[in-house]
């Protein structure tokens, strides 16, 4: 009998159930053609490495360095203009990586010109290391070192090439000998144009590294640390690169392992890896790869790169400090990092991505959010009995691998983000009811009110009375020490924007103008002018309806001083909604403890709508 199922473009398993299978386990063959592919083993041999790695442990962190600006910016559709790129340098600097590659020079010119720009100005502390990225090519190799002349830094010539046998067949033409010889080639094209300059080094990746023949990659590896006289106080980076990932991480770390017992000058070799996530086990593939011999690690932050991206050097470093190693970085404010990582990359970080994901330290269970409370008053005795702060007290809560304020989050935002449970469907209702798409941050910063409000009444929260209680939290009037007046805005013949306000600030009105990149920004400037300084974190605009004459809605994510919370306009332009949520945040109290409690405006909103 066929069995019938709603989703027609799938085939349920149909086939024979296999022999020796256990009874408890009713899976049948299926009609993927998975006959088509081989698996590790029978493409590449894998080296005996004699396995010691298991038993290691990472008591240090490795050598981090962040690929961004090259390989994580080659996988962008819209790959980083000059200012994202400076933005996302400084980042990594900020937050402590000594040794940063930053572009494939010859491959764009505007990879090269910021090469340029940290050669002829001092956006790099002396203290980073520079690496840039050529193929094996003459030219590409002399346009490369083109970019780095008069660097001050310490600069690395990262040179590469493909060296398995797919690729040396189908991409390269060349049987091993002849790419060995190419390899050596552009070795000596580097050798030569670095001249005997102390502050430069060299890189080698022998690409898809784990698809190339041990012996072979080997003999490549010996070439190049004798050709370019590795020696332990001039140590040359051998990079190891999963190009593709094929294999359980256990076969990366045998390879790893390999090359580590097996590489010539050994002590004058920096042995790094560069682990790809195709199949999903790129930081398992980093991580064991330490524990084999590798010292250094090629990734990007929360894991950007081609196909489904390099290895997350986000994760990888929390990994390490939730088992008590520094990862020798500051991840203290996760979300300025991922902010800063999406507007460069232009890409989301997902709600569940470890550790920087809005919904990471979530827990919609009920059984969950009650040990976590119980885990906080618990953490909360022993620091009290131990005589120390909270902060610095040992962590052992449940469900929360890692205390949240060591990234930046606070406790009530855990709080208030578990409070949802069972109430999941407040952004549909606010969607479906009256047109309002909420930032995901916001709807779960009015998930705790919601929360309050179910707590209080006993009853359903109805979509008449979700909406009451929105209008009662975010889209309160102007009242406080600002008040907006008029306003109206020119642009300059620069391109910028130049704002003019009428405001009453603490009862006096004044008139000021402010110019920036947007009118917004000329408010923020005027704002701080007057001594109400106002940090936009986040801007999410909307129309509501279709039409030129549709109204709009803002939803502003803003800092006060200690305070951080949402400020929610509506108004007839997109621009003006704008202006008035910029000015109800300036009227938060900065003195405030985190974010904004609920006021007697909430406590009407909830009385009315019971």
């Amino acid at each position: 009998m066929t069995q019938r199922t709603a989703f027609r473009t799938l085939r349920t398993p149909a086939g024979e159930i296999p022999a020796g299978q256990p009874a408890w386990n009713r899976q049948r063959r299926s009609q993927m053609p998975s006959h088509r592919y081989r698996d590790v083993y029978a493409r590449v041999p894998v080296p005996d490495s004699g396995r010691s790695w298991p038993g290691n442990r990472i008591a240090a962190a490795p050598l981090w360095v962040p690929v961004d600006l090259r390989d994580g910016n080659q996988a962008l559709v819209e790959p980083m203009d000059p200012a994202r790129k400076r933005r996302f340098f400084e980042l990594m600097v900020a937050m402590g990586y000594k040794e940063i590659e930053v572009g494939y020079p010859s491959a764009s010119q505007t990879d090269f010109d910021f090469v340029r720009l940290l050669a002829e100005s001092d956006l790099a502390p002396p203290d980073v290391t520079i690496v840039v990225f050529t193929p094996a090519r003459r030219d590409l190799i002399e346009r490369t070192f083109e970019s780095i002349r008069g660097m001050r830094h310490r600069v690395i010539v990262h040179m590469y090439t493909a060296t398995a046998p797919v690729w040396r067949r189908v991409v390269l033409g060349r049987e091993r000998d002849e790419l060995a010889a190419l390899i050596e080639s552009g070795a000596r094209d580097v050798l030569r144009r670095s001249g005997d300059d102390p502050r430069i080094g060299f890189e080698f990746s022998p690409e898809v590294f784990n698809l190339t023949e041990p012996d072979y990659v080997l003999d490549v590896c010996r070439r190049m640390t004798t050709l370019w006289d590795a020696a332990p106080d001039r140590p040359v980076v051998l990079n190891l690169p999963a190009t593709v990932e094929v294999a359980t991480p256990n076969v990366y770390a045998d390879q790893i392992e390999y090359m580590h017992r097996n590489l010539d000058r050994r002590d004058a070799v920096i042995l790094s890896v560069h682990p790809h996530n195709d199949r999903g086990t790129g930081v398992a593939c980093a991580e064991l790869a330490v524990l084999a011999g590798a010292q250094r690690v090629e990734g990007c932050l929360f894991g950007n790169g081609e196909r489904t991206g390099n290895v997350d050097l986000v994760t990888l470093g929390l990994n390490l400090h939730a088992q008590g190693v520094d990862p020798m970085v500051d991840f203290s404010d996760i979300d300025e990092i991922r902010r800063t990582v999406e507007d460069c990359n232009r890409i989301g970080v997902h709600e569940r991505h470890p550790y920087a994901g809005d919904l990471v330290y979530t827990a919609f269970s009920g059984t969950h959010q009650d040990a976590i409370r119980k885990g906080f008053a618990e953490h909360r005795r022993r620091a009290v009995a131990a005589g120390v702060p909270e902060s610095a007290a040992p962590w052992e809560v449940p469900y929360l691998p890692i205390d949240p304020a060591d990234v930046g989050r606070d406790y009530d935002a855990v709080i208030r983000v578990n409070s949802q449970s069972g109430k999941g469907g407040v952004g549909y209702l606010l969607h479906t009811g009256h047109g309002l798409q909420l930032p995901r941050r916001l709807e779960i910063d009015f998930a705790r009110h919601v929360q309050r409000h179910a707590d209080t009444t006993g009853e359903e929260v109805t979509a008449a009375a979700l909406w009451r209680l929105f209008q009662a939290v975010y889209l309160t009037p102007e009242t406080g020490r600002v008040a907006l007046s008029s306003w109206s805005t020119q642009r300059t013949a620069d391109g910028r924007d130049r704002l003019t306000v009428t405001l009453t600030v603490d009862g006096r009105i004044v008139q000021r103008s402010g110019t920036g990149d947007g009118p917004v920004d000329g408010l923020r400037l005027i704002l701080a002018e007057l001594g109400v300084p106002v940090e936009v974190l986040g801007l999410t605009q909307q129309s509501l309806g279709p039409g030129s004459d549709a109204a709009a809605i803002t939803y502003l994510e803003f800092r006060v001083g200690h305070r951080s919370g949402w400020a929610v306009a509506r108004d007839k332009s997109v621009l003006a909604a704008t202006v008035r949520a910029l000015v109800q945040a300036a009227n938060v109290d900065p003195l405030g403890p985190g974010r904004a409690a609920a006021g007697p405006a909430e406590a009407a909103a909830l009385e009315r709508s019971r």
